[in-house]
């Protein structure tokens, strides 16, 4: 049923800003929960990461307001969704480790669990949010434990549209390098803020990506 309804709700959506004119990582025995952070700040420096990007996320490669799906991008040519997923977290994970410079050695594994871009559609007519979800350990590399429990991150950015979209491409900011900016400033968030990154509220469109 809210694979039926979330679509009806984001054409409808789509058809009032048009009129106005404008998983889990792979085993859980393998991810286990140590010390909790809390609202503490770790004193880490990402020396090695991983990532990954499940199968089991479903890919959506059809041209609507809205694609019902895990993975929606539109950012490369068509090819493997996944691996260019992967290949956006792997830069924004790199360009984050420049940037944290605390004591302890970590490894970073992340795995994504949703990355839900715009369509072709939505991108020149509607706008939206790009839905990005990610989960993430860090396990201490002299000692093989994990610190704190694993997190999840709920990573929005607003997506740009019409005309705002096409300015901004012509200045070299697609939504390709504005996703791997905004995933380092998160993962930078994360390790050295307490409480790490908090979502923004980007309005209605976000809480329509919320009915899964």
């Amino acid at each position: 049923m809210k694979q039926i309804i979330k679509p009806i709700l984001a054409l409808c959506l789509a058809a009032v800003l048009t009129a106005c004119g404008n998983s889990n990582f792979a085993s859980r025995a393998a991810m286990p929960d140590d010390t909790m952070l809390g609202n503490s700040v770790p004193d880490v420096r990402i020396e090695s990461f991983t990532v990954s990007v499940p199968n089991s996320l479903t890919v959506n490669e059809r041209n609507l307001y809205y694609p019902v799906g895990d993975i929606v991008w539109r950012g490369d040519p068509r090819g493997d969704r996944r691996q260019q997923v992967k290949a956006i977290f792997e830069t924004g994970v790199r360009a984050a480790a420049q940037l944290v410079e605390g004591n302890r050695p970590v490894r970073m594994d992340v795995q994504v669990t949703r990355f839900h871009a715009l369509s072709e559609k939505a991108r020149y007519i509607t706008g939206g949010v790009h839905d990005i979800d990610f989960k993430y350990r860090l396990i201490d590399t002299e000692t093989g434990l994990q610190i704190g429990e694993t997190k999840d991150v709920n990573a929005d950015l607003e997506a740009l549209a019409g005309r705002r979209a096409i300015d901004a491409e012509q200045q070299g900011l697609t939504q390709k390098s504005r996703i791997t900016a905004h995933l380092a400033e998160v993962i930078q968030t994360e390790l050295s803020v307490p409480g790490g990154y908090k979502n923004r509220d980007l309005g209605i469109l976000q809480v329509i990506n919320q009915i899964r």
